[in-house]
């Protein structure tokens, strides 16, 4: 069947066919956000424990205390669930959103769609550098060959024609050319499906920080047992009671479980990647949102990361008069030269030299000779450095065989004297030194009837060089500057000559030392001498696939967080192996997409710098609302326990129904209010953290433990003073309460910053930290003042001078951190 008459399905065809035969995916059911969502928070410690006390109060007859448990689990529930399913409805949305695109005929109309869209009898465009995403039937071909390492093991190419009805599997990769093809298999019916390999887009991944939560959080747990035990057994051993003792018990299990840590975490990051997606960034997993704040390498390709993309052919040199021609408002062009360079293009180009090639050709030629000659064979881009053959065929059966590529590879085919040699070489480095991109041409010669299996195998006809301008992108400096001044270094990865690089690198201000290093240079250094240059090169010319790789690899051996950018098939290795692999969402192959971790989607690299900054500000946004989390929890478990170790003539001064009041502030605070904190000022500014490093160390943690500590010490004090005055059990109870809930309104603002004062951060623009302080406020207003409320809190009414001594204390207690950040800054200010 004739593909040109074919002209696709129809929307009802579509519809039809994906009622019969499915849909093209690979996953048995939808996944199902909400349940998991539920199952997570279901299993959580602090519910469990929320709802063994709930059960204890009901089956005590304490009914009061049931119901505000029974409660207090639905509100906790109900904010997790919030949060988990917000993270994930963010993680499904990102999933969505870097799905694959396939190209496909619909209605007479090309359209590129979503994969697993793709229905049966679709007609499927493919070109180089795709992943096959259904099986079909070869309708048109041409020179296509695709890798089935997947399927069968065999990594070399494998050639499919039409005329042989060859059949093509999902999953497999095309290497070379172009065909179309007919759906007959999507999802799991394919062979790739049948074989029972699944593919996700996005799968989890656990990185360094998520692995030291998790130990922190299950240690916690632990020691939340321990002391459960401890409590329940030092308890019973002074009053005999069981029901009491376990509540205690409880009560201090539920104060030491940091269970908002794991939610906030989630919540940061998965928020965090949704919210690249407005800076034209597509983050795979929300994971890498973390990793992006610690990058200290970039490694950039040129053409189109660096530059525009926008190629136009500046000078031509003509082997034959050995002559340098402006191509600008120049009439006489070497003809021959354009048209060879023209026959060796792509018929239907999408490259931007061949649309260049072909434009010059159009404006040039006297005759368009494209419509009388029909492509006979084609050698795909290859070899090191690369270059492609085309052979076409005329309607007087004349053969034309024309080849491009690196001019160092044309001439090794071109037997020239030694002289003329030398003569094109320093041509070519003339015109790279102005930054041009340079390709060479030749006229292929072969008397033999069958075609070589190697392009290497003919002689060329040299027939002079071609030199494109590809301008560097106007914002591209900016950008460098930023990362430069973010201690990130810019490396340059690029197919070029040396001398371009160079060129190119001191247009847009890169630094650099003058010195460059070439592929065969890399793979020729040993490993120890490689990691040394990386250091100190970062410009690397005429590079491949291996050499990128293998630079990728001795960045990552020195300790450094390398980025990199890619759009080809072959830098899907380069990509995986980075730390954060980069595509493009425009020019980049899906092979380079599937193998990043995240997609430019407008191709400027310009979004970078800002994601850098995203990646900064959640870091620090997360470590604040940990170092909260520690400090907020502390005097939560000193004041179960150490009225009960020393003896106090109040021993139950916070029961669950307290400790469950002050998880349904602490949460929102974490979870919300340092969630959308501002970036600070400086943090684009300083260096990277060092890779590994963690919040959650003791070193890390010291101050927020001293913090609770103070924290505890003004609560505990304050309680103390008026427990020696002869206040009753309630007012005790009462005071300290109400001063732990203004010292975690104080706390919440001074931890904003560790760096700049609460008379700065207040001036931070976070329309949420108004509402929460004041959600607590009148929480505090209703709790003393509300006679039903006060009593089931089992609270007392206080005087106005007893509620001023209450903040005067929290204030003591927490805002003493300022005058350490003074300190600090001082310090830091005296020794640079």
């Amino acid at each position: 069947m004739d593909i040109l008459k074919d002209k696709g399905l129809t929307p009802g065809q579509v519809t039809a066919s994906r009622q019969q035969h499915g849909s093209n995916t690979l996953e048995m059911q939808e996944d199902r956000v909400l349940l998991q969502a539920i199952k997570e928070v279901v299993l959580e410690p602090m519910f469990i424990l929320l709802l063994a006390a709930c059960i204890i109060y009901f089956v005590v007859g304490q009914y009061k205390e049931g119901v505000i448990m029974l409660v207090s689990i639905f509100i906790v529930a109900g904010i997790s669930l919030f949060q988990e399913y917000r993270s994930k409805n963010a993680v499904q949305a990102l999933k969505k959103i870097s799905a694959a695109k396939a190209n496909v005929l619909r209605n007479g109309i090309e359209a590129k769609i979503n994969t697993e869209e793709i229905v049966v009898d679709d007609v499927l465009l493919l070109e180089e550098g795709e992943v096959i995403a259904a099986d079909g039937l070869i309708v048109t071909a041409n020179d296509f060959t695709i890798n089935e390492s997947i399927l069968t093991g065999e990594s070399f190419a494998v050639t499919k024609t039409a005329d042989t009805k060859s059949s093509v599997y999902k999953g497999t990769l095309v290497t070379s050319g172009s065909a179309s093809i007919k759906v007959n298999a999507v999802g799991l019916k394919t062979m790739f499906g049948k074989i029972g390999v699944s593919l996700k887009e996005i799968t989890k991944i656990k990185t360094p920080l998520q692995l030291q939560i998790r130990s922190f959080v299950r240690n916690m747990v632990w020691i939340g047992a321990a002391a459960f035990l401890i409590v329940v057994g030092f308890n019973y051993y002074q009053s005999g009671d069981v029901v009491h003792s376990f509540l205690q018990g409880l009560t201090l299990a539920m104060s030491i479980l940091p269970e908002e840590i794991p939610v906030a975490f989630s919540a940061f990051q998965a928020l965090g990647a949704f919210r690249l997606l407005k800076n034209n960034i597509i983050v795979k997993q929300p994971q890498y949102v973390e990793t992006l704040g610690s990058a200290t390498v970039i490694c950039c390709d040129k053409t189109g990361t660096l530059t525009q993309n926008k190629m136009s052919i500046a000078y031509l040199y003509d082997a034959f008069l050995k002559l340098s021609v402006a191509v600008k408002d120049n009439t006489s062009l070497p003809a021959v030269l354009i048209e060879y360079a023209m026959w060796s293009s792509e018929t239907n180009p999408f490259d931007p030299m061949e649309k260049a090639i072909h434009e010059l050709y159009e404006k040039t030629a006297i005759a368009d000779k494209r419509e009388q000659s029909k492509q006979a064979h084609e050698y795909p881009i290859g070899g090191k450095p690369p270059m492609m053959t085309h052979i076409f065929k005329n309607e007087n059966g004349e053969t034309i065989i024309a080849a491009k590529g690196a001019p160092e590879a044309i001439l090794r085919q071109s037997n020239l004297p030694a002289a003329e040699l030398k003569n094109i070489e320093e041509q070519s480095i003339a015109y790279a030194k102005l930054g041009y991109r340079v390709l060479g041409v030749g006229k292929g010669i072969w008397a033999a009837k069958k075609w070589p299996v190697a392009q290497e195998e003919f002689e060329f006809e040299f027939l002079g060089l071609i030199a494109f301008q590809d301008p560097p992108k106007e914002n591209i400096t900016e950008t460098i500057k930023i990362f430069r001044e973010a201690g990130i270094a810019v490396k340059m990865i690029t197919g070029d000559y040396a001398a371009t690089a160079l060129a190119i690198a001191a247009q847009i201000q890169l630094d650099h030392n003058s010195e460059v290093l070439t592929g065969q240079e890399v793979l020729n250094l040993t490993k120890q001498a490689l990691q040394q240059k990386v250091q100190q090169v970062n410009i690397f010319a005429r590079m491949f696939p291996e050499a990128k790789l293998k630079v990728i690899d001795a960045l990552r051996e020195n300790g450094e967080v390398v980025a990199m950018t890619g759009d080809g098939v072959n830098d899907g290795p380069a990509l995986k192996a980075a730390h954060i692999g980069i595509a493009m969402g425009q020019r980049g192959s899906e092979v380079a997409k599937a193998a990043a971790s995240l997609i430019i989607t407008d191709d400027d690299l310009a979004h970078m710098p800002d994601a850098v900054a995203s990646g900064r500000k959640i870091y620090d946004n997360l470590k604040k609302a940990i170092q909260y989390i520690v400090s907020i929890h502390i005097p939560i478990i000193l004041t179960v326990t150490l009225p009960l170790l020393l003896a106090w003539k109040f021993t139950d001064i916070f029961s669950p129904v307290h400790v469950i009041f002050l998880e349904l502030i602490m949460g929102p605070t974490c979870s919300i209010i340092y969630e959308n904190e501002p970036m600070e000022p400086g943090t684009m500014q300083r260096p990277p953290r060092k890779a590994g490093a963690s919040f959650l160390s003791l070193k890390q943690l010291t101050l927020s433990i001293i913090q609770g500590l103070m924290i505890t010490a003004a609560c505990l004090g304050i309680g103390f003073y008026y427990m020696q005055n002869g206040n009753d059990e309630s007012t005790v109870r009462t005071i300290i309460f109400i001063t732990l809930l203004f010292s975690n309104i104080f706390l919440t603002l001074v931890n904003r910053s560790f760096i700049y004062s609460i008379f700065k951060t207040l001036r931070y623009k976070n329309n949420l930290v108004p509402l929460i302080i004041g959600s607590t406020l009148i929480f505090i207003g209703v709790m003393i003042y509300v006679p039903f409320v006060r009593d089931l809190f089992r609270l007392s009414q206080l005087s106005f001078e007893v509620i001023v001594a209450c903040i005067v204390v929290a204030i003591a207690g927490t805002l003493w951190i300022d005058i350490w950040k003074i300190v600090k800054t001082k310090k830091a200010d005296s020794i640079n």
